[in-house]
């Protein structure tokens, strides 16, 4: 049974089984497959946070070929607010919606939210289909936060699982920030495994500080990016113990992403210091690179906030606030091979975005959790 299948199946729900009968949906409003080829390999999956919206691009037209959300910034059955990431799971898409914080004056108001003094929350995980419905849904509706059943609080990066250690059957994980903790669920919405205290911030045994995502291992632990703690941690699934930090050498701020490359490396996106650093087991760094050196950078700090290893070598990097996503070859050369967005000058149109937060390439799974096993994304599969 392909993947795709495998899902369909044991994810079922009316309108998923609609789509896997094949029946003709109509595009809502909130998602639409525009000229070129959805879910080909190679296309560049963004959440382009302040246009609140996820766009699935064409990597040599740089058009948009399919699209999630209406840009309004309230969350709705299409549209979401301030996305923090998204994740193509054959031909579903995994979204977090993380919401867009207060910035009250004296601070400049942040784009994409009509309410400056409250903020605009989503607090929803949301999982669709091709055609833009939501398929299944963890979190209140209206942007209610919480930590109870069903509730999340800033949930800021997911992953889908086909098994998670002690837990067969497909999973999500859940980097719920404001609650200081990385959850997994069931898709009956019950917490299976949790590491963070609820509510408790520290950096103790079993606390976080702003986590901003988690993957995870092939050896079955969790890598969390612990980002205001300043580090990435590996933790066990059973003890909850922490058997590996990464910090290179102690000189990460802001820990925004973390994830383990095949030769066993950790890549980190070191946003405060707008650096993307791979160390080795040791915490050794072994290369770097600076996203804020080109000619017009905002001289602000772009704090990127992801960096994805790709199949071939070269790395994905979500550029933030220098609104653009870059693909740079691997050191010493480190040449720009792609990029997505022109070099700090925000917007909407062709060929812009607005703070994108997270891209990844579609099938290309080599510096991530792949979302059925380790196993099946070790040579290309087809998803179309």
């Amino acid at each position: 049974m392909t993947p795709d299948r495998r899902l369909a199946h044991r994810w079922r729900t009316p309108a998923w089984a609609a789509l896997a009968a094949g029946a003709a949906l109509s595009w809502p409003s909130g998602a639409a497959a525009e000229d070129g080829e959805f879910n080909a390999r190679g296309n560049v999956l963004i959440a382009d946070q302040f246009n609140n919206r996820v766009i699935e691009i064409d990597r040599e037209s740089h058009e948009i070929v399919w699209r999630f959300g209406t840009g309004s910034d309230k969350p709705g059955p299409d549209s979401v607010v301030g996305t923090n990431d998204a994740e193509r799971v054959g031909r579903f898409t995994l979204i977090s919606g993380t919401g867009i914080p207060p910035s009250p004056p004296p601070a400049a108001p942040l784009p994409g939210c009509s309410d400056p003094v409250n903020g605009c929350p989503d607090n929803r995980v949301i999982l669709v289909n091709s055609h833009g419905q939501i398929v299944w849904q963890y979190g209140m509706d209206g942007g209610i936060a919480g930590s109870g059943d069903n509730q999340l609080n800033v949930p800021v990066h997911a992953v889908f699982l086909s098994s998670f250690p002690g837990h067969p059957g497909f999973h999500v994980m859940i980097t719920d920030q404001s609650n200081e903790r990385v959850i997994v669920v069931n898709r009956a919405h019950k917490v299976v495994w949790q590491y963070g205290t609820t509510g408790v911030t520290g950096s103790g045994p079993n606390q976080l500080n702003n986590p901003n995502s988690a993957e995870l291992l092939e050896n079955g632990h969790v890598l969390i990016a612990d980002e205001n703690n300043n580090r990435a941690i590996e933790v066990t699934t059973d003890t909850l113990q922490v058997v590996g930090t990464f910090t290179a050498g102690g000189t990460t701020s802001g820990v925004a992403f973390a994830s383990r490359v095949s030769n066993g490396d950790t890549l980190i996106t070191d946003s405060n210091n707008s650096r993307i650093v791979e160390v080795d087991p040791e915490d050794n760094v072994v290369s770097q690179y600076l996203t804020n050196t080109m000619a017009g950078s905002n001289p602000n700090g772009p704090f990127p906030t992801r960096a994805v290893r790709l199949r071939n070598g070269d790395t994905l990097i979500s550029d933030q606030f220098n609104e653009r996503v870059i693909e740079i070859t691997p050191a010493p050369e480190q040449r720009i091979a792609f990029q997505q967005g022109q070099l700090n000058v925000p917007g909407a149109g062709f060929d812009r975005l607005n703070g994108p937060y997270d891209a990844k390439v579609v099938s290309d799974y080599t510096g991530l959790t792949p979302p059925f096993d380790f196993e099946a994304w070790e040579s290309p599969i087809p998803l179309r």
